[in-house]
């Protein structure tokens, strides 16, 4: 690929799955698009043909809890769609049309892994048009309770730096810096799953969420352990994956931002605060073409001090 220019796949590709929230089946399709078209998700009736479209931006988030939703005017549309984006943004592919047929993308095993290995299969392309970035040019910074999220510049690229403090003896506080690009979005959190705590399973139910949870596809914490056969993937494998989600509610911006997100016991709903406080301010980024200078992307575990904070689990 050339660097600086936008991306697209080679071919399509299909992934089936269930949706952890609904419990239905879904399929969903990525297919090559032109430049300019960014992430655009159709959802298609019974009968296979598409007939909703929702491009995948800020404007569109209709809900943030424990899932990022978009949506138009008629409502939901698409839930739970930010592994799938996380895992554009890591692998950075621009542009592509996301088809689906039913109302939440499939949890796959909880993790980006499966959507990883469908864009290897399918393979990307590069197009001849530049890639244009959202640059921050000021900090920007959104406190709830006793948590906070920042974006601030930083011109080598886009930089995550999570933070989370959780009142359980299997977590407390976990950090990790990473500069995301695609090697280090591999090798570092593209395998984090979502978690959850066996505490919660009757109250998610009675909500209508966790329909489609089990240990093939969520990691279960109780009291005293992790209650999935294979144990955690990595250590820390809890703050990996609120970066995991982190990439994808931010790659909403419309474009790749070069900037660095600072989160201290966020989650979905935080990052969006964060992300529509920068856009509402207009001198506080702006649209460039000018490539980052590379890094190369290693993690930094714990690496960060900051206060201790109450468990967040959104």
């Amino acid at each position: 690929m050339k660097a600086g220019r936008q991306t697209t796949l080679r071919d399509r590709v299909t992934v089936t799955g269930v949706g952890v929230h609904t419990g239905l089946s879904v399929t969903l399709t990525l297919q090559p698009a032109d430049a300019g078209t960014g992430v655009v998700f159709v959802r298609c009736g019974a009968d296979g043909r598409p007939d909703r479209e929702i491009r995948a931006n800020a404007r569109s988030v209709t809900a943030t809890e424990l899932a990022t939703v978009l949506g138009d005017d008629s409502g939901p549309g698409i839930s739970t769609i930010e592994h799938l984006i996380a895992e554009l943004r890591g692998l950075g592919v621009d542009n592509v049309i996301v088809e689906l047929d039913g109302p939440e993308a499939p949890i796959m095993d909880g993790s980006a892994v499966a959507f990883v290995e469908a864009i290897d299969q399918a393979g990307i392309a590069t197009l001849p048009a530049p890639r244009r970035f959202t640059k921050v040019l000021k900090p920007v910074r959104v406190v709830k309770d006793d948590a906070y999220g920042e974006l601030r510049p930083y011109d080598r690229g886009f930089r995550v730096e999570v933070e989370i403090d959780f009142d359980h003896p299997l977590i407390g506080r976990q950090a990790l810096a990473l500069d995301v690009e695609p090697m280090a979005f591999r090798r570092e959190i593209a395998r984090a799953r979502t978690f959850g705590f066996m505490r919660d399973v009757g109250k998610l139910w009675s909500a209508g969420y966790a329909l489609g949870a089990s240990l093939d596809n969520t990691l279960v914490v109780a009291e005293d352990r992790v209650l999935n056969p294979e144990g955690l993937r990595f250590a820390d494998e809890f703050v990996r994956h609120k970066a995991l989600d982190a990439i994808g509610d931010l790659s909403l911006a419309g474009a790749p931002i070069l900037g660095a997100y600072r989160s201290v016991r966020g989650g979905h709903k935080l990052n969006h605060a964060v992300l529509c406080a920068l856009i509402a301010d207009p001198t506080a980024w702006t649209v460039v073409e000018e490539r980052p200078r590379p890094v190369r992307g290693h993690a930094e575990i714990a690496g960060l001090v900051a206060p201790a904070y109450r468990a967040d689990a959104s």
